[in-house]
């Protein structure tokens, strides 16, 4: 069972569905519990990083995350749901974060007045560090420089910069997808970025 974590935040179902699709048995919920008996966990977000925290840890599902994780499980972030994962975000803030991978969450400065903030829209990613050589299950199909949908205007900096799994260009480099152990989680949202993210929910079903 996949468990879908619900904290409000909207595009729940988009993921929901696509999960289904790539041949996944889901289940979205709100309760700790369900997550922690879960055989993998999504957790995908939008919004607001200090409401989204705070929805986490009102229903005890920040602790059911970090067990998951520890725990060994598959686990996927998805947009906000790979923000959450840091110490703490810009975002209002500083806000702190569930401190499973050290690192900030800053806001993306544009560098010129062809850069605009929020970053939305399709942008391609490159690979980096452990998945390079076709050693990422989750990426196994999807070409490097291939396009993904993003939509955000804050981005992950960690601290150890070989947990970085995916890069994009939006004026400076932005961590579109980070890698240690058990965790894959990215900055763009594969439930909307067509054929390319369908084969990345479908690696998650079938081989995380």
């Amino acid at each position: 069972m996949i468990a879908v974590v619900d904290v409000c935040s909207g595009n729940l179902r988009s993921v929901e569905r696509a999960l289904a699709k790539a041949g996944g048995e889901v289940v979205v919920t709100r309760d700790a519990d369900v997550v922690r008996r879960a055989d993998k966990i999504v957790v995908p977000g939008q919004g607001a990083f200090g409401m989204f925290m705070r929805g986490l840890v009102e229903r005890g599902l920040g602790d059911a995350v970090r067990e998951a994780i520890t725990s060994g499980r598959p686990f996927l972030g998805i947009c906000l749901g790979m923000q959450v994962l840091f110490d703490d975000s810009e975002e209002q803030g500083p806000c702190p974060g569930l401190g499973v991978v050290p690192g900030r969450v800053v806001r993306i400065v544009p560098t010129g007045p062809e850069i605009k903030v929020p970053h939305i829209g399709w942008n391609r990613v490159v690979q980096r560090g452990v998945v390079q050589g076709g050693n990422e299950p989750l990426l196994a199909g999807v070409p490097d420089g291939a396009h993904v949908y993003f939509d955000h205007s804050y981005h992950a900096v960690p601290v150890d910069p070989s947990l970085v799994a995916l890069t994009s260009d939006h004026g400076i480099p932005i961590t579109a997808a980070i890698r240690r152990d058990n965790l894959f989680a990215c900055q763009f949202h594969p439930e909307k970025s067509q054929a390319v993210g369908l084969t990345i929910l479908r690696n998650f079903v079938e081989r995380a």
